[in-house]
């Protein structure tokens, strides 16, 4: 299996792997700044709102879609590095029929509950018609939204980094073809935008299960595999499960940092919805550089080489944190140019630039706390990456949040983010420290 990651030449295979997750992230941020630009060309204020309350649910099918695409790609590395061809193909077809079957079921519940959804999403009388109209769409397409996560992941296992990007950004391209169409030309609006997506996961789809199907040595959708040991779902769902609370967590904090601006107007919403987008320039980068590593930190464990594995973290974190200081200040000195690409009024230009900075303050520990929990997902290390998983964007932050606007009120729940970030680095750390065999010497 050595032919698939070339340990000879560590950092060159690193950023083969890496370049590919970047680069696809990349073409989704220009998607989804693309679909804001064209939504805030309305400049209507209920519309911009309306469609940034529904965040969330892209997160959360995401996260559904990464219990078995970070779950079975976790596991599927370290089996690579083991040279378990049979227990491939089984783990990915597995992966493949649950994850459907999960997005079917989320269809149906959205659908059902919709709009007590809505409402918890912060939707008010003046947003809803259009956080419905999106939001609906979305629920329909959920199964092609969950599985889209699936062999995005899974071929990267194999080495097929290229490919991923190619399917990623295929779809991508597809949305943002049809969002002018769809948004402005149709003047569908918010329900254009849902479905320019969900048509461009569809094509994914389709091109991934060509892949599988042309391409992969050792990947399979055949339903008479689809079939794992109590041990290895055991693995699926505790890497996966933790994978997923981090997206679950992140929307979690989008809703609850929406609910604490509201009192302030739904121009603050709107403002943080847009600076949220921009400051995902950073943050997608800052994920893509980190998973990048993940089919190597997971063959590396797998196969025992725990010198070489050592290696590759101390040049990943260092590599990470210059990055991510370059990227703050890039973004925070440009955060008023930046805004004023998707709104003319001053004070929403004034007011997103400011939330702006405050996102990208502290990247740098934000890059940590990332590449520290994809190595311990990547190594079936399930206590350490909950813990990390829940952190962040989850219970330091809302900790934060809580604390910082009991003390700065409106300024305190744009600071929370920076705050979580810095803690959050140091529990990561500190969970390094106490895994260690992670990075033993042999």
């Amino acid at each position: 299996m050595d032919s698939i990651f070339d340990l000879d030449h560590l950092y060159r295979t690193y950023f083969k792997m890496a370049l590919p997750s970047v680069f696809g992230l990349m073409v989704s941020v220009v998607y989804n700044l693309a679909d804001t630009f064209f939504i805030a060309q309305s400049n209507d204020t209920a519309l911009i709102a309306g469609v940034s309350l529904c965040a969330p649910v892209f997160t959360a099918l995401m996260a559904f879609g990464n219990i078995y695409g970070q779950g079975g790609s976790s596991l599927i590395s370290r089996l690579l590095g083991q040279d378990d061809r049979e227990g491939t193909g089984r783990v990915s077809s597995f992966c493949f029929y649950v994850a459907l079957t999960t997005g079917v079921v989320l269809a149906a519940l959205m659908m059902l509950f919709r709009v007590p959804l809505l409402g918890i999403l912060g939707a008010t009388a003046e947003t809803m018609p259009h956080a419905q109209a999106y939001y609906t769409v979305l629920a329909i397409g959920a199964p092609a939204t969950v599985l889209n996560f699936i062999h995005s992941n899974l071929v990267r296992c194999e080495g097929m980094a290229t490919q991923s990007m190619i399917g990623s950004i295929g779809g991508t391209v597809i949305n943002i073809i049809l969002d002018p169409i769809l948004i402005t030309t149709v003047g569908w609006g918010a329900r254009g935008a849902a479905i320019a997506t969900i048509v461009g996961y569809l094509c994914s789809d389709l091109y991934f299960l060509w892949l599988l199907h042309k391409k992969s040595r050792c990947l399979s959708v055949k339903l008479s595999q689809c079939h794992v040991t109590g041990r290895e779902l055991q693995q699926i769902l505790g890497v996966g499960v933790t994978a997923a609370l981090s997206n679950l967590m992140q929307s979690l904090t989008v809703i609850v940092m929406n609910q604490f601006l509201l009192p302030y107007g739904n121009d603050k919403i709107a403002a943080m919805g847009i600076a949220s987008k921009v400051s995902m320039i950073a943050q997608l980068v800052l994920v893509g550089f980190s998973f990048g590593g993940i089919p190597l930190f997971g063959y590396l464990y797998g196969a025992k080489k725990r010198d070489v594995m050592r290696k590759l973290i101390r040049f990943c974190l260092t590599f990470l944190v210059s990055i991510a200081v370059v990227l703050s200040l890039i973004l925070c000195l440009n955060s008023g140019a930046l805004m004023q690409l998707f709104v003319q009024d001053a004070g929403m230009i004034a007011t997103g630039a400011q939330m702006l900075r405050w996102q990208v303050y502290t990247a740098a520990f934000g890059g940590v706390v990332l590449l520290l929990t994809v190595l311990f997902q990547a190594t079936g290390k399930i206590i350490p990456s909950f813990l990390l998983s829940i952190s962040r964007q989850g219970v330091v932050f809302l900790l934060a949040l809580v604390v910082c606007v009991h003390l700065f009120q409106y300024q305190g729940v744009l600071m929370a983010q920076a705050v979580a970030d810095i803690l959050s680095a140091a529990l990561a750390l500190g969970l390094l420290a106490a895994n260690r065999d992670i990075i033993a010497k042999q």
